[in-house]
C-alpha cells in the first residue's frame, strides 16, 4: 500500500505511535519514518522517547520545544476570547493540536518529506483537528493515519510492536487514556466510561482534593495588558513561568477540576475529565476585566463570538479564515482590557473580589446611591416612555 517514499510522524513514545514506523515501512512501503516529539510542558524525559523511536526503525528522531509557542500563539488568542467548549472545557488539550500539525508541516517541508502521519484512531477529535490543520497549511501534503485503518485490538498492535523489537510496555498500562501538556490534562476511558461513576482520586495530579486544601483563602492578583496576563501579585512573569505558577496555587485549592460529558465532532458523546487550574483562573479573571473595561453591547456581542470561536478550536479549524476573521474582532477588542483582578481562591472555586483599571467604564458618580449621585433622574422616564412604546402599541392591539 506504498502511499509515500518520506514520512514525518507525529511521535509521543507510547504504544500506538511507537507501532507506527515498522507498520508504515512494513505495510504501506515508506521508505523514510522521521518522527517528531513536541514538549509542550507534558513532563515526560522526551529523551528516552528520542531514543525509542530510532530503536523502533525511525531514520531521524526530532524533538521540538514549543512550550513558549503553546502559551503566546495558542493558549493567550482562545484566553483573549473567554474559549470554553461547551461553555465548560478550557480547551487545553484541543489547543496543542494545531501546533503539533504545523510543526509537522515545517518538519516535512525541511526534510523533504511527502507526507506526514500521527497515530489517531477513528472515533476521537484529534484526527479531524491534525487532518484539517494540515490541509489548511499544506494542501499538497498526504496525511497517513494508521491507527484509523489497521484493526489491530490493543494487544494485537503491541504483539505487533514486538515483532519488530519494539518492548511492550513493562507496567500494565493505566485503566485510563491521559494527555497531558502545561495547560492541563485530559483523562478518559476505563472506570470512567461509566457516567454515573465517581473518579477516583488517582485520576487526579495538578490538582487536590477539596478535604486536603487549605481552609484559609489565598488572593491573588492578576494583571493583563490588552487581555493577555503579564503579572501575578505585582510581579511580572514571562507567559511560561505565569502559567506554571499559577497552575501550583489553583491546584493547591483545588481549582479546575471539570467533570463533563462532551459532545466529540464525531457524533460520539464522551465523559471527560479535565485538569486546567491555571486556565480556568485566568478565564474568569479576564471575563471580569472585560466586563470593566468594555462597552455593554461589545461585551454581549463577544460572548457570541466566544461560543462560535470555541467551536472552531474543538472542531478542527483553527487556520480557517472564519478563525482568522474573528480573531482580528477579538484583537480590536482588546485593545482596552488592561488592569489588574484580584481573586480568592479556596475549597475549589475562584471567586472575583476586587477590579481596577485605567481603562474602567465603571463611574462611581453615576452609580452611587449616595449624595454624591450625578445621574438624572428625571430624564428616566422619558427614556422609558420611548424604550417602552411598541410593547404598549401591541399589548393595545391584541389585548381586545
Amino acid at each position: 500500500m506504498g502511499r509515500a517514499n518520506k514520512v514525518v510522524l507525529a511521535y509521543s513514545g507510547g504504544v500506538d505511535t511507537s507501532v507506527c514506523i515498522p507498520y508504515l515501512k512494513e505495510e504501506w512501503g515508506v521508505q523514510e519514518v522521521i518522527t517528531l516529539a513536541a514538549d509542550l510542558g507534558q513532563g515526560d524525559e522526551l529523551e528516552p522517547i528520542r531514543e525509542k523511536a530510532l530503536k523502533s526503525g525511525a531514520s531521524e528522531s526530532l524533538v521540538v520545544d514549543a512550550k513558549e509557542s503553546f502559551v503566546k500563539d495558542y493558549a493567550f488568542p482562545a484566553l483573549q476570547a473567554n474559549a470554553l467548549y461547551e461553555n465548560r472545557y478550557p480547551l487545553s488539550t484541543a489547543l496543542a493540536r494545531p501546533l503539533i500539525a504545523k510543526l509537522l508541516v515545517v518538519a516535512a517541508e525541511q526534510y523533504g518529506a511527502d507526507a506526514v502521519a500521527h497515530g489517531c484512531t477513528g472515533k476521537g477529535n484529534d484526527q479531524v483537528r491534525f487532518d484539517v490543520s494540515i490541509a489548511a497549511l499544506n494542501p499538497n501534503l498526504k496525511v497517513l493515519a494508521p491507527a484509523r485503518e489497521w484493526g489491530m485490538s490493543r494487544e494485537e498492535t503491541i504483539a505487533y510492536g514486538e515483532r519488530f523489537g519494539i518492548a511492550s510496555p513493562v507496567k500494565k498500562s493505566s485503566a485510563y487514556s491521559i494527555d497531558r501538556n502545561l495547560l492541563g490534562r485530559s483523562i478518559e476511558a476505563g472506570p470512567l466510561e461509566e457516567p454515573w461513576t465517581e473518579p477516583l482520586e488517582e485520576v487526579y495530579l495538578m490538582t487536590k482534593a477539596i478535604a486536603d486544601t487549605p481552609n484559609e483563602p489565598e488572593y491573588v492578583e492578576i494583571s493583563f495588558e490588552r487581555g493577555i496576563p503579564t503579572a501575578l501579585n505585582g510581579e511580572s512573569m514571562a507567559p511560561l513561568a505565569l502559567i506554571s505558577q499559577l497552575n501550583q496555587l489553583a491546584g493547591a485549592h483545588g481549582i479546575g477540576r471539570i467533570d463533563m460529558i462532551e459532545n466529540r465532532l464525531v457524533g460520539i458523546k464522551s465523559r471527560e475529565i479535565y485538569e486546567t487550574p491555571a486556565l480556568w483562573v485566568l478565564i474568569q479573571a479576564h471575563r471580569d476585566l472585560e466586563s470593566l473595561t468594555l462597552t455593554a453591547d461589545v461585551s454581549h456581542y463577544k460572548r457570541g463570538i466566544e461560543e462560535t470561536y470555541s467551536q472552531l478550536i474543538y472542531n478542527g479549524l483553527w487556520y480557517s479564515p472564519l478563525k482568522g476573521a474573528l480573531d482580528a474582532f477579538i484583537k480590536q477588542t482588546q485593545e482596552r482590557v488592561s488592569g489588574t483582578v484580584r481573586v480568592k481562591l479556596f475549597k475549589g472555586n475562584v471567586y472575583t473580589v476586587g477590579r481596577k483599571s485605567d481603562n474602567s467604564l465603571y463611574s462611581p458618580d453615576l452609580a452611587t446611591y449616595g449624595a454624591e449621585d450625578q445621574f438624572d433622574h428625571k430624564a428616566a422616564e422619558g427614556f422609558i416612555y420611548v424604550w417602552g412604546l411598541p410593547t404598549r402599541v401591541w399589548s393595545q392591539k391584541t389585548s381586545h
